[in-house]
């Protein structure tokens, strides 16, 4: 098997990586970051073949040069990872936002994980094999939103969304494929997310005050949350990387742990919306 994770060389996506290896899988890791390319590859050779490739998935162009070299070297993708995502930079009132904040979230969250699905979906389908893609998405949306994280939120509605559409299409079409939506559980998670903004093109950075706030860090919020009462326990990204791959290799379509609470809001959406009410967002009691 042959598989690329975007977003690969950290955090969820390095998970991934990581329990791909350790099932036998050939890995190509696409992540914006060279030198974290060459950490993880580095780090992670001697669970099997792993390679780099640098890929920013907001570039056409760039994930067309992706699809091309893993073609080229490997001849086949059976399984495509759409793990990369970023922030909006600091959450806050939705009319803060700024049209940069937008075009960045996504850029990458939505218009990556496109282009990848673009580009690597027909290839996959003229193989012949059996292949998954597997988009990540996020509770934050996904299933209601956060409201003060409404650009990340919406983006993440939108891998949900497309995602669905797309595992349709391709049962409707006969093919080999099926398609597969994460959201990442089980725990606080340590990952580039809360950094992302170390490689916001100069572009996309914004131009006013923005929303007034600006992204923290990992530490920075276990701190806040630990302070608060809540609980801090981090997930074992290598652990999850296993629990999805596993999940992949049983074509499992919701990849997810935990999901008691979320069946529980989702019921309480469905009954508001069946009330033309406002359904309940993500903090809201029960």
């Amino acid at each position: 098997m042959v598989a690329v994770v975007t977003g690969g060389a950290g955090g969820i996506g390095r998970g991934i990586v990581g329990a791909l290896l350790r099932s036998g899988s050939t890995v190509v890791i696409a992540d914006v970051e060279p030198s974290a390319i060459d950490a993880a590859v580095a780090e992670l050779s001697s669970l099997g073949s792993v390679s780099g490739h640098r890929t920013d998935v907001s570039d056409e162009r760039s994930v067309a040069e992706l699809a091309d070299a893993v073609y080229a070297r490997h001849g086949r993708c059976n399984l495509l990872y759409n793990n990369a995502g970023v922030t909006s930079g600091g959450g806050g009132k939705p009319w803060q936002q700024e049209p940069n904040d937008w075009r960045w979230c996504f850029g990458v969250n939505v218009f990556g994980m496109a282009f990848c699905v673009s580009e690597f979906v027909p290839r996959m389908i003229e193989g012949g094999e059996p292949g998954q893609v597997i988009n990540t998405s996020s509770g934050d949306g996904g299933f209601a939103p956060v409201p003060i994280a409404s650009v990340y939120a919406a983006s993440k509605a939108a891998v949900s969304c497309f995602t669905e559409a797309l595992h349709h299409n391709l049962v409707s079409e006969n093919t080999a494929l099926r398609a597969s939506v994460f959201y990442p559980s089980g725990g606080l998670l340590r990952t580039g997310l809360f950094t992302a903004s170390r490689n916001r093109p100069e572009n996309l950075q914004r131009q006013g005050e923005g929303t007034g706030r600006t992204g923290m860090t990992f530490d920075q919020m276990k701190d806040m949350l630990a302070k608060a009462g809540r609980d801090v326990t981090e997930a074992d990204l290598d652990d999850l990387g296993d629990f999805v791959v596993s999940e992949t290799a049983a074509r499992r379509y919701i990849i997810g742990r935990n999901l008691d609470d979320t069946v529980d809001l989702l019921h309480r959406r469905a009954d508001a919306i069946g009330a033309r009410d406002v359904p309940p967002h993500h903090g809201m009691p029960t």
